[in-house]
């Protein structure tokens, strides 16, 4: 991706690839902490998981307007700063013998607004990093960054755990922090707009943009419906294939590392698709792609399970690229940290109300059965914006829409 990782936003991407894979780790090793060293009851390992999402609901609008007021190379240095500080004292402390539970619920839940903040600001400075025709391409190289970390990462942490022990593991994150801050400390950040007066800011300005554009409005609807239809599944994938269908580990693993693959190669299909068929097309194909999960595995045939895995990895990668990109082109530039944290808040708070109700629902009804229901759901967020006009757009606007007035 030499053709738009260069300049400034090669620092960032640099800094990104490096924390993404340190977040990766990780999110295998913190719940291993809690389990193998803690000895974590089921009671407290869903306190420890819920913990780290709930930043995003209780804190999202308002990271929004702080990061639109402040300067976002800073809040990026901080919060790495902050993060390092953080996930450094675990190992500290185990070597201590003073690590306890308390204190990985404070590190999950401050780690998770910084990571709030953090995100927010690196999504809301890549339009001001590369030129406008290279913001689609931008946005694929930034998510080829996730897609190899969420994809590569959990073996390594599972290889670093054997290695190092848990609690150590999390080192491998913190120093991943120290090249983050690096690459951020040497961002030349563009100047931006004047931050509004304290007196006209509101927490709702980034959902008035979002819901009272004509392209947005259905593209966060679809995209949040999909999202909670999506975490109802995700949970229920490996018991579904232990449980039901009897399949091995390995296969398993095989069918999680085709889906990681699938993500990876669908980062760099997205942009040229985008350009042939249109970013409005692009979305919708990639959606249609990602529900096809459920009914893949509800037939039980190994070929089409995988096959399903493929789909659904090329399709997650061929709607988030349009998506992201739509919405830092088309929300006003003094508001695009609000756009970007209500979005977050929205979808966030989607897959948790779907893993919550995809666990009664399995309960209830069982999983196959809630696997169609799953389906159901992502093709219900597709068709939002298949009705809308989302679906004739080919290219980016040409100018940001501004918000509505009082």
């Amino acid at each position: 991706m030499a053709w738009v990782v260069r300049g400034e936003f090669r620092k960032l991407w640099v800094g990104q690839l490096v924390s993404a894979s340190g977040s990766a780790v990780t999110t295998v090793a913190l719940p291993l902490v809690a389990v193998v060293t803690l000895h974590a009851s089921a009671v407290e390992m869903g306190a420890l998981s819920a913990l780290s999402i709930a930043p995003h609901l209780v804190f999202g609008l308002l990271a929004g307007v702080w990061v639109d007021r402040w300067s976002l190379r800073r809040v990026m240095i901080w919060t790495d700063l902050g993060r390092l500080v953080l996930l450094g004292s675990v190992p500290l402390a185990a070597a201590l013998g003073r690590l306890g539970i308390e204190q990985l619920y404070v590190v999950a839940v401050l780690t998770g607004v910084l990571t709030l903040l953090f995100d927010t600001a690196s999504q809301t400075i890549i339009p001001a990093l590369v030129p406008r025709e290279d913001l689609m391409r931008a946005n694929s190289a930034a998510l080829l960054n996730l897609n190899l970390a969420s994809t590569l990462g959990p073996s390594a942490a599972g290889l670093l755990v054997q290695v190092l022990t848990a609690p150590f593991t999390i080192l491998v994150d913190a120093a991943s922090y120290v090249v983050s801050t690096v690459t951020a400390y040497l961002i030349r950040e563009p100047e931006r707009p004047p931050a509004r007066p304290r007196s006209e800011v509101r927490l709702t300005a980034g959902l008035r943009v979002l819901f009272g554009d004509r392209m947005l409005r259905p593209l966060v609807t679809s995209a949040a419906i999909a999202a909670m239809a999506g975490a109802m599944q995700g949970p229920l994938v490996v018991l579904f294939l232990v449980r039901e269908l009897h399949r091995s580990p390995a296969f398993v693993g095989l069918s999680l590392t085709t889906f990681g693959a699938a993500t990876v190669a669908g980062t760099f299909v997205a942009g040229p698709w985008c350009a042939r068929a249109g970013i409005g097309r692009s979305y919708l194909s990639g959606v249609f792609l990602a529900s096809l999960t459920g009914v893949s595995l509800f037939t039980g045939l190994t070929p089409v399970i995988l096959l399903g895995q493929v789909c659904t990895g090329l399709g997650m990668s061929l709607f988030a690229v349009p998506q992201r990109t739509l919405r830092q082109a088309m929300a006003p530039p003094g508001l695009l940290g609000q756009v970007t944290a209500s979005w977050r808040t929205l979808v966030i708070g989607g897959q948790t109300v779907g893993a919550v109700a995809g666990g009664g629902l399995a309960t209830a009804l069982g999983i196959r059965p809630t696997l169609l229901i799953v389906t159901a759901g992502m093709l219900a967020g597709f068709l939002v914006a298949a009705v809308s006009p989302l679906r004739g757009l080919r290219v980016l606007p040409e100018v940001a829409r501004s918000i509505a007035r009082d």
